[in-house]
């Protein structure tokens, strides 16, 4: 690949494909396209172990992408860059129950964890810096609400 292309092809996929452009509420613009990507995956044959370690592509990649996302934009978080939120969601949604309630709730969960941060995701925002720093934040947000929402469906009786 040419490198000149690299800092592009990083900066289409870190605003994911553009969704992180809106000017209201880029990371739930982010989110959608994670639900998306999720909702693609969970209508493949593969299954929940190949769904999660797609995921975890997804999560791992996301940590040079967002380095050089933010490089190119010049600034340590830049509201733009979503592939975080994409990764989070994903997370949120492997083996989520069936039922398009419990995809919401899912995506309700993570939203609510990576806007008020509790600890320790609010820790890693303030003290990750780089890609690692853009990453970590979202996908643990996203592992709390993958337990939020597999603790409810257990508590609903298996979620069905």
């Amino acid at each position: 690949m040419n490198p000149a292309r690299a800092p592009r092809l990083a900066l289409l996929l870190a605003t994911g494909f553009g969704a992180g452009q809106v000017p209201v509420a880029p990371g739930t613009a982010g989110s959608l396209v994670g639900l998306g990507f999720a909702f693609v995956l969970a209508s493949t044959p593969l299954d929940p172990l190949a769904v999660a370690a797609v995921t975890a592509i997804v999560c791992i990649a996301g940590f040079p992408i967002c380095e050089s996302a933010a490089r190119s934009l010049g600034e340590s978080d830049p509201a733009p860059v979503v592939w975080d939120e994409i990764a989070g969601t994903m997370v949120a949604l492997v083996a989520v129950p069936a039922g398009w309630h419990w995809w919401a709730i899912a995506f309700v969960l993570f939203r609510v964890f990576d806007v008020l941060k509790p600890w320790p995701i609010g820790w890693l925002d303030r003290r990750v810096r780089g890609g690692a720093g853009i990453m970590l934040d979202d996908i643990v947000a996203g592992a709390f609400a993958w337990a939020g929402v597999q603790a409810l469906a257990r508590l609903a009786g298996g979620g069905d």
